[in-house]
């Protein structure tokens, strides 16, 4: 069982740019957020930190024998702990080592630890993408939407 926390979350390409906040108007979206936000009381759903500055990040999983990737929940994170679960998104930007470093320190890990970490999301991400066009289960979002009928 993995004991780890704050997971590397590697989308498989074929899904990028495809989230909430790209198929929702700019209302809709913005209210999840609100609602996500609050719920956290202001704290990181991952590390437990305290901050103003919180994203809403999407969580899916992937039925890789169906092709279809569902949304399984939206939960508030720290930009920190979202820098890590988009590890590719932050090398790129080149702010990996501020990211390996939290990593470590919420999961108690070594730096061989998150490096094995990091190749699992890899393989994952590889073997994902051998899935040329994903299905998408978005359904998790009908939990807002008695809350929702003025966006």
């Amino acid at each position: 069982m993995d004991k780890k926390i704050l997971k590397i979350e590697l989308v498989p390409d074929g899904c990028w740019y495809f989230n909430l906040r790209s198929i929702l108007s700019r209302a809709q979206w913005d209210y999840i957020k609100a609602e996500v936000k609050k719920k956290s009381g202001g704290k990181c759903s991952v590390c437990g930190r305290k901050t103003k500055f919180l994203d809403a990040h999407e969580r899916w999983s992937y039925d890789e024998k169906n092709g279809i990737q569902k949304l399984e929940e939206v939960v508030a994170v720290c930009r920190d702990c979202h820098s890590v679960i988009h590890i590719g998104r932050t090398q790129l930007k080149g702010n990996v080592i501020r990211a390996e470093e939290h990593y470590m320190k919420v999961n108690g890990a070594t730096y061989a630890e998150y490096l094995a970490a990091l190749k699992k999301a890899n393989e994952d991400h590889i073997r994902r993408n051998k899935i040329s066009e994903w299905k998408t289960d978005i359904s998790y979002i009908k939990i807002f939407a008695g809350d929702n009928d003025k966006n």
